[in-house]
């Protein structure tokens, strides 16, 4: 006789970058022991590999698909799965900079909010009729970023690929329809205000926040800024 199937509650959370509904389901103790297998590696691209599984396994929509997500939704998306999970409070302690200290905290998940700046805009105008439009960079760009590069090649390799399309007067220009050569090439033939204009779509991306403020030993006022997962918890 086959043992009783377990009934699990679905909940809904919002895709930051889309708006999108989706219903998950919360994770269990196989996704933990995946997430366990993830963090033992202590290697950053196991950690995310096993954060895309255990969403995609607790995701309950079939036109799902986990590698488009923007990297600030698969962080968001984690965050709240756990809090629906496993609980909305997590312990914290960190070694304050000026009396070094270690202070305890609890971070309440259900009160991180995604930050969407003013400055952030998908549209770059290069000149008055030339422009290109940018796509936010998704999980498997992320994964398919080259090991054994420098810095510079890195930041090439990143904008290259979230580039939407490029426009002028006339037509537009989609990023699909070109090589990387070419992508290459018209980037490096920007001056450098496109460029820095380029730099501040990424410095904007939306990102998670949490403050915590407390005084510490001194008698100083002091705050700290959560902003990505390894602030909420130990994932390596």
């Amino acid at each position: 006789m086959p043992l009783p199937k377990l009934d699990k509650p679905l909940f809904e959370l919002v895709i930051p970058s889309t708006d999108k509904n989706i219903k998950f389901r919360p994770f269990t103790v196989k996704e933990e022991k995946i997430l366990l297998i993830g963090q033992q590696d202590k290697n950053e691209k196991s950690i995310i590999l096993a954060i895309k599984q255990v969403i995609n396994n607790c995701a309950q929509d079939p036109d799902f698909d986990v590698d488009m997500l923007a990297t600030f939704d698969l962080e968001y998306l984690f965050l709240k799965l756990r809090a629906r999970s496993v609980d909305n409070m997590v312990a914290v302690s960190y070694r304050d900079g000026e009396d070094d200290k270690v202070y305890d905290f609890e971070i309440d998940l259900d009160q991180v909010e995604l930050i969407k700046s003013d400055k952030h805009d998908k549209v770059i105008p290069i000149t008055d009729e030339v422009g290109m439009k940018m796509k936010y960079p998704s999980v498997t760009i992320i994964d398919n970023a080259p090991d054994e590069a420098t810095a510079a090649d890195v930041v090439e390799y990143l904008i290259r690929n979230c580039i939407d399309c490029i426009y002028d007067a006339d037509s537009v220009y989609p990023a699909s329809d070109h090589t990387q050569e070419e992508l290459s090439e018209w980037l490096d033939s920007l001056d450098v205000d496109a460029f820095a204009k380029i730099k501040r779509f990424f410095d904007n991306l939306p990102q998670m926040k949490y403050t915590i403020e407390y005084t510490n030993s001194l008698g100083n006022p002091r705050t700290i800024e959560l902003s990505t997962l390894s602030d909420f918890f130990t994932l390596g």
